[in-house]
């Protein structure tokens, strides 16, 4: 039987894991996609989680007939950025999901190493609104990555920038993709969501609060430090 491994750092996402700015990228890209009379939804927009901001707009473009050039495609990723940042100006502490202070409170108190990574390029001006710094030891984003999720990339940064090694830790995602990118790399993960959207995570919340580290490190067999 294979040793249990000691945990040693835990790495978030951040969209739908530590706030909901899904919301506002949701806004952002429906924005852009009226300004442009392209067809867009919710369910498009699922597609979109944890994906880089050039590729998701390849995504919504699938719904226009109309050729746009590299120059274009950079502008337009560049409004919907502007208009983004608009709209998380309002982001306060009061926009941290529930649960989330006191996991991460209690990751701290076990020694537990912790690390933003996101594909947004926002993240480090998003966990500075949010006055959580004190709690991430790093924070990898996507002006750090070359390649989106589901490469496991921005992961493999973040586990090594933390001194540890990827069956050292575990990763906290709410997408299919970034659950996918973690598991290439034998990272434990748990899902954040429902089941339909994430059915390939080794473990399932419906949300952080229902997290619990002793029930964590025995699911996923670790032995505390």
């Amino acid at each position: 039987m294979e040793d249990k491994n000691i945990l040693k750092a835990v790495l978030f996402d951040l969209d739908g894991v530590i706030v909901d700015t899904a919301k506002y990228h949701y806004k952002a890209w429906k924005w852009l996609a009226d300004r442009e009379n392209i067809y867009f939804d919710e369910i498009i927009n699922e597609r979109l989680k944890g994906v880089s901001r050039m590729a998701s707009l390849e995504i919504l473009l699938e719904e226009s007939d109309k050729p746009y050039t590299q120059q274009e495609k950079e502008s337009m990723c560049t409004l919907k950025n502007n208009q983004y940042l608009k709209m998380i100006e309002v982001l306060t502490p009061e926009d941290i999901l529930e649960g989330v202070v006191d996991f991460l409170k209690e990751l701290k108190s076990n020694g537990i190493k912790t690390a933003v990574c996101s594909a947004s390029k926002s993240a480090k001006y998003i966990v500075d609104r949010l006055q959580l710094n004190a709690y991430f030891d790093w924070i990898v984003d996507g002006n750090d990555v070359t390649r989106p999720k589901p490469d496991p990339e921005v992961f493999e940064i973040g586990y090594t920038k933390l001194d540890c090694r990827s069956q050292e830790s575990i990763v906290v995602e709410d997408a299919f993709a970034g659950i996918e990118a973690a598991q290439i790399l034998g990272i434990k993960t748990v899902g954040i969501g429902d089941i339909k959207n994430l059915s390939n995570a080794d473990l399932l919340f419906k949300n952080i609060k229902e997290i619990n580290l002793n029930n964590i490190l025995e699911r996923l067999d670790f032995f505390r430090r």
